[in-house]
């Protein structure tokens, strides 16, 4: 198996509340990072973890309308790291572009609200779709709406069929111009509905 040679977020975007900013901290201490934590002055936070490397990284919290909001980049190399942020982005609903670094390759997940939507493999400038998310409610709306342009197409041809009946008994021209009028607009949607 190939051994990862570093893992980017890029995009990251993580919303915490206060209480979800303490566990977000004691998950990384439960994965045995070495971390401390700054308060800024405005109330908002560093979190600077210690990667394997002696480089640390820092996770920038900015305090939001009483959330912390983490946006930003960072590139780990520590396995416990990395599978604590992966979790991290997954329980608190994050969203994430992930490079997983391999020496020849690199593995580019999407997180979309906590889930992975789509993996794609990168070697040189070749892209290959490895995995993406079907919204299957998103198709059955569309399915539905579809059902709803034929009810609408059965409305519009009821409309004609009752308009052809009273138009066989009117005996003045006025009258008939005027249902005529109609169903050309009738017909002319029914054409629209119908493409």
């Amino acid at each position: 198996m190939a051994q990862r040679l570093a893992t980017e977020y890029v995009k990251t975007c993580l919303e915490l509340t206060e209480a979800e900013m303490s566990h977000f901290i004691q998950l990384f201490a439960d994965h045995q990072a070495s971390l401390y934590v700054k308060v800024l002055e405005n109330g908002s936070q560093e979190i600077v973890l210690s990667d394997d490397a002696n480089t640390d990284v820092v996770l920038s919290f900015e305090r939001k309308h009483g959330k912390y909001v983490c946006t930003g980049s960072c590139r780990m190399t520590s396995l416990k790291l990395v599978n604590a942020m992966r979790q991290a982005v997954a329980l608190y609903k994050g969203s994430a572009t992930v490079h997983r670094i391999y020496r020849g390759y690199t593995m580019v997940y999407q997180y979309e609200r906590g889930s992975v939507v789509r993996i794609t493999e990168w070697k040189g400038d070749e892209m290959k779709l490895i995995y993406e998310h079907k919204d299957t409610v998103a198709e059955l709306t569309e399915l539905f709406k579809m059902n709803e342009v034929e009810l609408e197409i059965t409305a519009v041809q009821s409309q004609i069929d009752g308009l052809l009946d009273a138009r066989n008994r009117m005996s003045d021209a006025p009258s008939r111009m005027i249902v005529d009028k109609r169903l050309k607009q009738l017909s002319h949607r029914l054409f629209v509905l119908e493409a």
